[in-house]
């Protein structure tokens, strides 16, 4: 399997309210939610994700309660809030166009057909 990709400055927040718009989970589901649905490419790590989901509670794009895992232990549930879902859409769009303009700059050809 590839190494790991390095997660780009910026991108645990949307990550994570994209796994929340699945629905609530505790940090354990998000990090192999996004790690499965990556095929192991990312790897997150639980400071930085616990980091991450505090920062966006205090922004209130995510909120927080109580509850049991299936294996009946006590876990803390994250879900994007309606203004999480907002701060995903805008973010979404502006990562894609973002990713679109730096794919056009690394794929043109010079007039020399140089890469």
């Amino acid at each position: 399997m590839p190494p790991t990709l390095p997660l780009v400055k910026g991108t645990l927040d949307v990550l994570v309210l994209k796994t929340l718009s699945w629905g609530p989970m505790h940090g354990f589901e998000i990090i192999s939610w996004l790690e499965q649905r990556s095929s192991g490419s990312l790897e997150v790590e639980d400071s930085a994700l616990y980091q991450a989901l505090h920062r966006m509670e205090e922004r209130g794009l995510v909120s927080a309660e109580w509850g049991k895992t299936d294996n009946n232990r006590k876990a803390r549930y994250y879900s994007a809030t309606s203004d999480g879902l907002l701060h995903l859409k805008a973010e979404t769009k502006q990562w894609a166009r973002y990713a679109e303009t730096v794919t056009d700059i690394l794929t043109a050809r010079s007039k020399a057909g140089a890469t």
